[in-house]
């Protein structure tokens, strides 16, 4: 969602990068360029001037240090700015004095609510050891109690649901008292999606608010709203005590605006943002780390974080220490990809790197590469993939018709893993590399199939034990580099 926002941006300061001194002239250039892309990103045009007028103040009033340049004080200055615009540090959840915690869910219609809820529960359950319980109070919506029930048997969470003749502030009521009964910690109240001028409907949701005293109320806005997610937050505020905010949608192709205007309007921080379509796609919103991803400086941290969610720590070192004595195998390589793949799209992944997002902007990254892989490795026998060797002409010829893949491919990817194999057992001896394999570590022009820049390897990512070699195996991507092609 922030991909435009971070290239305008980028433009803008990129006009102050590279003066020998900040002065008001080249400062208010680089202002009024920031302002523009701003407002091209759909920034509401009070928050937009605030924010310019905010980072000039910051910027000339900095200190000027002889060791920095001066483009560097500026995106310093632009970073502190932008993280205060997004909240300053993370607020977090509530705390109950009192179990269970309450928390009362309200958006407008089709904002994603109700999958939010059961997203909030899950990422409860699996981050904070919580046992949450979903009520259905969302009796406008036909199917909405039908929907959270089956999100509930999907994930295994409880959900108490009544009939949908039911008046919603009293299944409220009884939700919670039921979770008092069954030893749930965390009630989270799905109340009904509505339009921020119907009136009946919004004093419907303060009724429930009276009569619950939830210990946070949670606003959740649809990303793709751009400005009418800020006026809806406006209406929502005036009439709750809104604790913070949930964006849905934000890995959709929204300009970002909304996301900067909401916070500074309404008051209420970030809390969560729904990164995409599954259960546990659902992120703690950081807003300096979000700032350094709009600016282009990556997210390192929460690149860790997430590997470190989805990768098996002690399978991870033991096919280090099979892969530096030359025994690592395709069975292994397979367990390898299967762990990449659950860190997301590669491209997302990639994009958290610092610097590597606006590389990556012109160039489609094909994930159904690891796919194509996968179905090469999976069309082999448990022998074969152990013993590479035996893997002559009919095998291949074999594996080929049963993957769907070219005989080429095959061909390529056994290459490809020899050579690696044959790497690293050299430089597990301390030796140098093989002749011809400088290519398999990022060697080689730009091509069919390559990344940016012609890299012929990938690049190792941080976090070093999760990835065997500091990246893929050996360093190294068998098929020539990154999957994609440049548009």
């Amino acid at each position: 969602m922030f991909d435009s926002l971070a290239n305008a941006l980028g433009k803008a300061y990129r006009a102050i990068v590279g003066q020998k001194v900040l002065t008001e002239a080249n400062v208010d250039e680089g202002i009024r360029a920031v302002r523009q892309a701003l407002l091209e990103a759909d920034v509401n045009f009070q928050v937009a001037k605030d924010f310019v007028a905010d980072v000039r103040q910051r910027v000339l009033g900095q200190k000027v240090i002889e060791s920095v340049e001066p483009g560097q004080q500026f995106v310093k200055c632009f970073h502190d700015a932008l993280t205060d615009l997004l909240g300053g540090q993370a607020l977090g959840l509530p705390v109950a004095p009192t179990a269970p915690l309450v928390l009362m869910m309200c958006g407008l219609q089709g904002s994603g609510k109700t999958t939010t809820c059961a997203k909030l529960a899950l990422w409860l359950r699996k981050h904070k050891k919580k046992n949450p319980l979903l009520v259905a109070a969302d009796l406008q919506r036909p199917a909405a109690v039908d929907q959270l029930q089956s999100l509930g048997k999907q994930l295994s969470i409880a959900v108490y649901a009544e009939a949908v003749t039911a008046k919603p502030p009293e299944v409220c009521r009884r939700g919670i008292e039921f979770a008092k009964s069954r030893g749930h910690d965390v009630v989270i109240l799905d109340t009904a999606g509505r339009l921020h001028i119907d009136a009946p409907l919004m004093q419907e949701l303060q009724q429930v608010q009276q009569q619950c005293q939830p210990h946070g109320v949670l606003l959740v806005c649809d990303a793709m709203l751009g400005q009418d997610a800020v006026n809806s937050a406006k209406e929502f505020h005036s009439r709750l005590p809104l604790h913070g905010l949930i964006l849905t949608k934000v890995d959709g192709d929204a300009r970002g605006g909304a996301a900067l205007s909401i916070v500074k309007v309404t008051g209420r921080p970030i809390l969560f943002a729904g990164v995409g379509e599954k259960p546990d796609d659902l992120e703690e919103f950081d807003p300096p780390r979000m700032a350094g991803r709009i600016l282009g400086m990556g997210d390192v941290v929460g690149l860790v974080e997430k590997a470190q969610s989805v990768i098996d720590e002690r399978e991870a070192e033991a096919a280090a220490r099979k892969l530096q004595k030359g025994q690592f195998d395709f069975e292994d390589f397979l367990s390898q990809l299967h762990m990449i793949r659950k860190l997301g799209p590669l491209k997302k992944v990639l994009g958290m790197l610092p610097g590597v997002g606006s590389m990556l902007q012109d160039v489609d990254l094909d994930d159904g590469h690891f796919r194509r892989i996968e179905a090469i490795i999976q069309s082999m026998t448990p022998r074969e993939r152990r013993r590479p060797d035996l893997i002559d002409l009919p095998r291949r010829r074999r594996i080929a018709a049963g993957s769907g893949n070219p005989l080429d491919a095959v061909h390529g990817l056994i290459k490809q893993f020899k050579a690696m194999q044959e790497l690293m057992k050299r430089m597990g001896r301390g030796g140098g590399l093989p002749p011809g394999l400088d290519g398999l570590l990022g060697g080689g022009g730009a091509g069919p199939g390559r990344g940016p820049g012609g890299a012929g390897g990938f690049p190792g990512l941080p976090g070093g034990r999760g990835f065997p070699g500091g990246g893929f195996p050996g360093g190294g991507f068998p098929g020539g580099g990154l999957p994609g092609r440049r548009r």
